[in-house]
C-alpha cells in the first residue's frame, strides 16, 4: 500500500497532535514496513528535507500559498504520487479528494470547540467547524480516538455511527521504560524538585482545572508540580499562589524533553488530572505506563483512559479531590494495587495492538475498490 499522511502537525507541533501523528507513523513503519508511508507537509520548521518519503509543495505558487496547497491543490500531487489511501491525522482532508480513486481516512480527536464554545473565539470556531464538518461527511472512514469523541461526532454532525471506528492513541516509548534511581536523581537535581510531589501535565487553561488541584492541597503537606504551556489562565493561578503563600509548594515548569518528562512521571507519587473534558487524555495513559497512580475526572472519556483501578473524582469538588489525594498517600497497599492494575490495563494501548487496528482499517478500505 502507498499511504499518504497529512503531516503538518507531525513536523510543526511539539505536543498533542504532533505526538499523535509521530507515534502513529512510527508504529506503522515499525510493524508494517512493507507499506510505503509518504508524509505531506506545507513546510518544515528548523530543519532540512532529507527524507525521500516527505513531500513539500512543488513550485512557487504551491509554496507561496501552502495552506491552499494543503487544503486543495495537494490532490494533484497525491494522484501523481500514486497514493492509494490518504489519512488526515488532525481532522482535515483536502477538498476534491473524493473525485479521485484515492480512499480517505480522517482522525477526529475531539469537538471541544462545540462542547465548550466559550473557550474559543468565534472565527476559530467557524474555521474548525467548517473543516471538521467537511472531513466527516467526505472521508471514506472516520476514526475517533475515544468512544466519547465518537458519540460527539454522531451528535453534532449527524453521522452514522457505523462509519466511525474507535482507535485509541498510544504514547511515546519513553513512558514504557523503567527509570533508574540515577535518572530520577539527575532530574530532581536539574529542576530542584522535592522528594515527594503530585504531578499534573497539560496546557494551563481553565478546562484543565489546575487551580482546583492547588486549592485541594492547601491543607495537605505535599508539593504540586505542574508541567504545561502557560496561558492567560496562568496569571490567575500565580495570583492565587501568591495570595495563599504557596510559592514553595507549587512548581510550574515547562521545556522537558520526552525522556525527562517520562522520568518525572515515574518520580511522582500521584498523577492528578481533573480536566473537565478531553478527546482522550493521553497524560493518563502516560502515567499508567510510568507506574504512577492516577486521580482523574469521573465522567466523559476519563474512565476509558484510566481503567478500573484509577481513582475518580468530581473535578469541581475540592473536598473530593483533597480526600482522594490523602487516601492514596496514606495507604501504601492501595497505591501498590493501583499501580499493578493500572499497568495491566494500559497494555491495551500498546503499539502492536494499535498498529494492527490501523492496518485493518487501511486494508478494509482498499478492499472495497
Amino acid at each position: 500500500m502507498r499511504i499518504g499522511f497529512d503531516a503538518k502537525r507531525y513536523f510543526l507541533n511539539k505536543t498533542g497532535l504532533g505526538n499523535y501523528s509521530r507515534d502513529l507513523v512510527r508504529i506503522m513503519e515499525e510493524y508494517y514496513p512493507a507499506n510505503e508511508y509518504i508524509k505531506y507537509t506545507p513546510k518544515i520548521k528548523g530543519s532540512t528535507l532529507d527524507d525521500i518519503n516527505t513531500k513539500l509543495p512543488k513550485g512557487k505558487i504551491d509554496t507561496l500559498f501552502n495552506s491552499l496547497w494543503r487544503n486543495r491543490w495537494i490532490v494533484k500531487d497525491l494522484v501523481s504520487d500514486n497514493i492509494q489511501l490518504y489519512h488526515g491525522l488532525s481532522g482535515e482532508i483536502p477538498k476534491g479528494l473524493k473525485n479521485t480513486s484515492i480512499k480517505s481516512v480522517v482522525t477526529i480527536h475531539d469537538l471541544i470547540f462545540l462542547k465548550f464554545p466559550e473557550l474559543y473565539n468565534p472565527i476559530d470556531r467557524i474555521l474548525y467547524n467548517n473543516k471538521f464538518k467537511y472531513a466527516v461527511h467526505h472521508a471514506d472512514k472516520i476514526i475517533a480516538i475515544s468512544e466519547q469523541t465518537k458519540n460527539d461526532i454522531v451528535e453534532y454532525y449527524n453521522i452514522d455511527a457505523a462509519k466511525i471506528a474507535v482507535i485509541y492513541q498510544g504514547c511515546h516509548p519513553a513512558f514504557k521504560t523503567i527509570k533508574t534511581q540515577e535518572q530520577k536523581d539527575r532530574i530532581r537535581e536539574k529542576y530542584n524538585l522535592p522528594k515527594q510531589f503530585l504531578l499534573n501535565v497539560g496546557s494551563i487553561e481553565p478546562r484543565k482545572n489546575a487551580l482546583q488541584i492547588i486549592k485541594a492541597i492547601e491543607n495537605i503537606d505535599i508539593p504540586l508540580v505542574i508541567v504545561g504551556k502557560e496561558t492567560k489562565y496562568s496569571a490567575e493561578i500565580q495570583q492565587y499562589i501568591s495570595q495563599k503563600g504557596l510559592q514553595d509548594r507549587v512548581h510550574i515548569l515547562q521545556g522537558f524533553t520526552m525522556e525527562e518528562l517520562s522520568t518525572l512521571y515515574a518520580m511522582a507519587d500521584i498523577f492528578i488530572y481533573p480536566s473537565k473534558y478531553e478527546g482522550f487524555g493521553i497524560p493518563i495513559i502516560e502515567a499508567l505506563y510510568a507506574g504512577t497512580p492516577v486521580i482523574t475526572t469521573n465522567s466523559g472519556v476519563f474512565p476509558e483512559a484510566g481503567g478500573p483501578s484509577s481513582c475518580y473524582i468530581n473535578p469541581e469538588n475540592i473536598n473530593d479531590i483533597s480526600n482522594a489525594i490523602q487516601n492514596i498517600l496514606a495507604n501504601d497497599a492501595l497505591k501498590a494495587e493501583m499501580i499493578r492494575k493500572g499497568l495491566a490495563f494500559v497494555q491495551r494501548f500498546n503499539d502492536d495492538v494499535i498498529a494492527s487496528q490501523w492496518a485493518r482499517v487501511y486494508t478494509d478500505l482498499l478492499k472495497t475498490d
